[in-house]
C-alpha cells in the first residue's frame, strides 16, 4: 500500500508543480505556493497531455482523452496483498483493496484531475455552482454494461436511497452533512440534477466523486435493508451478472489467486481518433501473500508493476538501465502510517468491557500515551525499515498535504522523557518490569496486518522500544480482514499499526476518522446512533473544527482550523504517527501513456495506457 524511496539516492530535489486555483470551481482555495515534493528528475521530463475534452458524436457526449493514440490489446498484471476483495459493491467497500476493485467498475459524477487537483467532470458533462446550489448536467447517450441508459434517476437513487440512508459504508453520508443536515437533491430533467446544501459547503464538490450505481440493478437489494445490501455483490457474485459503468468489467475472481477485469467496449471515453477506450484487453490483479512474494513475481515477469520498498530501491535503480522496467519517484505517500491506541471505555452488547478496565485506565492517561510517543524511535524506523526512504511523521496530515501544520516539528526518541511521563502517570519500574499504581503489570497486545513486511518489522521495533520501558508487548500480526473486524466491530484490541489513505487537498475527507461519531473513529469507536455524550473535551473540539472547516470557503480561513486539529492529535496522541514513506514504483517499459503524478500515483489512467513492444497489431 505504501511505496518508498532509497537512501542511496535519497537527497530530495524540490520541483514546482503549479496547482491551478479555481476558486469558483472548487469553492476553497489551494494556496498559491503549493509545491508537492517530487524528489526525482524522472517525473520532470514527462510531457503531460492536455486535459480531457467533451466531444458530442451522434447525440452521445463522450469524454475525449488527449493522450497519444495507442494500440489495442494486451494485459497488465498488478498485485494486491492480503486475501483479496471483501466486496465488489462500491457503496459497501471499507478497505483499500475492495475500494480499488470497485473503483474499476464504477465511475462518479466528478473526479479530481490527477495533475492540478481541480475538480473535473467524469460521468457528468459539466456543472455549475450558484451559492449553495450545484447544477449537474449529465452526459447523454452513455450506458450501463447491460445497455440501459445512465440517467438522472440513477444519480437520484444513488444519493437518496444509498448515501443519504447510510447504506453500506456510512462514511459518505457523514461527510456530506452540513451542521447535521444532508443536502437535498432534485431531478431537473432526465439528464440534469441539482444538489442544494443547507449552506455553502467547501468540500461538497469532491464528495460528488462517489460512484453512481444503476437503480434498476441495486434497488431490489437496497429495499431489503442493510443486511441484504451489504451482501450484494459479494466476491461470489457471478461476474457476468454485474452491471457497471467503468472502463473495465469484472471477468473472473478466483479466491486468494486473482481478479480479472476486461475492457468495457461501450465505455464513454474515446481517443482523438474517436475510438473507444480503454486500449488494454485485461487488467489482472494477482493476490499475493506478502511483499516478498510480490517481488519474486515481478522478477519472474508475472507482474508488470511493483511498489519498491526502501531496502530494494538501490538494487532496482542499479539494474534499471539494462532492465525492461522504468522506476518513478512519486514523492511522499498521500496516506499516513501510525500506531493507534484503543481509548474505548464502553461495554459491548453482552455487557462486557470491550477493553480490560485496567488497560482502559492506562490508555486513557495522556501521560501514558506520551511515554509511548517518546519511546518510539522513528529515526531507527526510517533508517532500518524504510532504508532512509521516508521521513519521520508527527501529524495527522501527510507530508504533501497543503494543510500540513508545519509548526509541528516533532522530537527524537528520548527514553528519559518517556520514563518521566510514566512516573507522572503513577507507573513504577521494579527490576525492569513496569507496574501501574495498583500493582498490575503493564502488558497488552499489539496488532498489525500479516504479510506486509514493513508493518511486521515496525511491530518488532515498537515492541522492543516499549519493552525497554518495562512494558510487556504481545505482538500479533493477523490477516487484514480480521484486523479490520477487530477495529471496526468487536473493539477487542489494545494497539495496532495501521495506515489510512488520504487526500493532500481536502482534510474533510478525514471527517469520518476525526468526528466522534465517525465510522472510522477507530481510537474510540462508538456504536451507530450512540447517544451518551462521553467524549473527551478534545474530541468535542475536533467535532467543532470539522463542522466549521467545511463552512469556510477559502484556504486562508480553513488553514488555522486544520492546523489546530493536527495540534490536538499531536498533543493528545490517540494516534502516534510513525513516518511517511516515499513512493517508488517500477513499471515495464512496454507500457505507454504512463503519466505519474504525486497526487494520483502511477497507473490512475488505466483507460489510456497501452502496450507498444512490437507484438500487438
Amino acid at each position: 500500500m505504501k511505496n518508498i524511496w532509497g537512501k542511496t539516492w535519497g537527497i530530495l530535489v524540490l520541483i514546482i508543480l503549479t496547482i491551478i486555483c479555481l476558486r469558483i470551481i472548487i469553492r476553497a482555495d489551494i494556496p498559491e505556493d503549493y509545491t508537492p515534493v517530487l524528489p526525482d528528475s524522472s517525473i520532470d521530463n514527462i510531457i503531460y497531455p492536455e486535459l480531457n475534452k467533451n466531444i458530442t458524436i451522434d447525440g452521445t457526449d463522450f469524454l475525449q482523452s488527449q493522450a497519444p493514440v495507442g494500440k489495442y490489446g494486451g494485459e497488465l498484471f498488478i498485485s494486491t496483498i492480503g486475501e483479496g476483495p471483501k466486496t465488489f459493491n462500491p457503496c459497501n467497500s471499507k478497505d483499500a483493496t475492495s475500494s480499488s476493485m470497485a473503483g474499476m467498475l464504477y465511475d462518479g459524477l466528478l473526479t479530481t484531475e490527477p495533475r492540478t487537483g481541480e475538480v473535473v467532470p467524469l460521468l457528468a458533462k459539466d456543472f455549475k455552482i450558484n451559492g449553495n446550489e450545484y447544477l449537474i448536467h449529465m452526459r447523454h447517450g452513455i450506458k450501463w454494461t447491460d445497455g440501459k441508459p445512465i440517467t438522472a434517476d440513477d444519480v437520484i437513487y444513488t444519493y437518496e436511497e444509498v448515501v443519504f440512508k447510510g447504506l453500506g459504508n456510512p462514511s459518505s453520508m457523514e461527510n456530506m452533512k452540513v451542521e447535521g443536515k444532508l443536502p437535498v437533491i432534485e431531478k431537473v430533467d432526465d439528464y440534469t440534477v441539482k444538489f442544494i446544501t443547507p449552506k455553502p459547503f467547501a468540500p461538497f464538490l469532491r464528495q460528488l466523486s462517489y460512484p453512481i450505481v444503476p437503480k434498476h440493478y441495486f434497488k431490489p437489494y437496497s429495499d431489503k435493508g442493510d443486511s441484504e445490501f451489504n451482501a450484494f455483490l459479494n466476491p461470489n457474485t457471478p461476474p457476468e451478472k454485474i452491471v457497471s459503468n467503468g472502463a473495465f468489467k469484472l471477468k473472473e475472481y478466483v479466491a486468494a489467486q486473482r481478479v480479472v477485469f476486461v475492457r468495457n467496449p461501450d465505455y464513454y471515453k474515446i481517443n482523438t481518433k474517436d475510438e473507444r477506450l480503454p486500449y488494454l484487453d485485461k487488467v489482472v490483479y494477482l493476490i499475493v501473500g506478502d511483499t516478498n512474494n510480490e517481488i519474486l513475481k515481478f522478477e519472474a515477469g508475472e507482474l508488470d508493476l511493483l511498489s519498491i520498498r526502501g531496502e530494494n530501491v538501490a538494487r532496482y535503480k542499479l539494474k534499471e538501465p539494462l532492465s525492461d522496467y522504468k522506476i518513478y519517484n512519486l514523492g511522499p505517500d498521500t496516506g499516513t502510517l501510525f500506531l493507534v491506541i484503543n481509548l474505548n471505555n464502553r461495554k459491548n452488547s453482552e455487557g462486557k468491557w470491550n477493553v480490560d478496565p485496567k488497560k482502559q485506565k492506562w490508555f486513557a492517561n495522556r501521560d501514558f500515551r506520551a511515554a509511548i510517543d517518546w519511546a518510539v524511535d522513528r529515526k531507527n524506523m526510517v533508517q532500518n525499515v524504510a532504508q532512509g526512504v521516508a521521513r519521520p511523521l508527527f501529524t495527522a496530515e501527510s507530508l504533501n498535504s497543503i494543510y500540513l501544520n508545519k509548526y509541528i516539528k516533532g522530537h527524537p526518541k528520548d527514553k528519559n522523557v518517556a520514563l518521566k511521563s510514566l512516573e507522572k502517570a503513577e507507573f513504577y519500574n521494579k527490576n525492569g518490569v513496569l507496574y501501574d499504581s495498583e500493582g498490575n503489570r503493564v502488558e497488552f497486545d499489539l496488532y498489525t496486518n500479516a504479510g506486509v513486511l514493513e508493518r511486521e518489522a515496525l511491530g518488532v521495533m515498537i515492541k522492543q522500544d516499549l519493552e525497554d520501558l518495562g512494558m510487556k508487548v504481545n505482538f500479533k500480526p493477523i490477516e487484514f480482514n480480521s484486523l479490520v473486524n477487530k477495529l471496526s466491530n468487536t473493539n477487542d484490541w489494545d494497539m495496532a499499526i495501521m495506515g489510512l489513505t488520504g487526500s493532500p487537498l481536502e482534510p474533510h475527507d478525514g471527517k469520518n476518522v476525526w468526528k466522534s461519531s465517525g465510522p472510522l473513529h477507530i481510537f474510540n469507536q462508538r456504536p451507530q446512533n450512540y447517544k451518551i455524550d462521553d467524549r473527551f473535551d478534545w474530541e468535542k473540539e475536533l467535532d467543532e473544527i470539522f463542522e466549521q472547516g467545511a463552512l469556510k470557503l477559502t484556504y486562508e480561513e480553513r488553514k488555522p482550523l486544520y492546523d489546530r486539529y493536527q495540534t490536538i492529535i499531536y498533543n493528545q496522541k490517540p494516534i502516534i504517527y510513525l513516518y511517511s514513506p516515499i513512493r517508488i514504483a517500477a513499471i515495464r517499459k512496454k507500457f505507454k501513456n504512463v503519466f505519474p503524478t504525486p497526487l494520483s500515483g502511477l497507473v490512475y489512467n488505466l483507460d489510456e495506457i497501452y502496450i507498444d513492444n512490437g507484438e500487438i497489431k
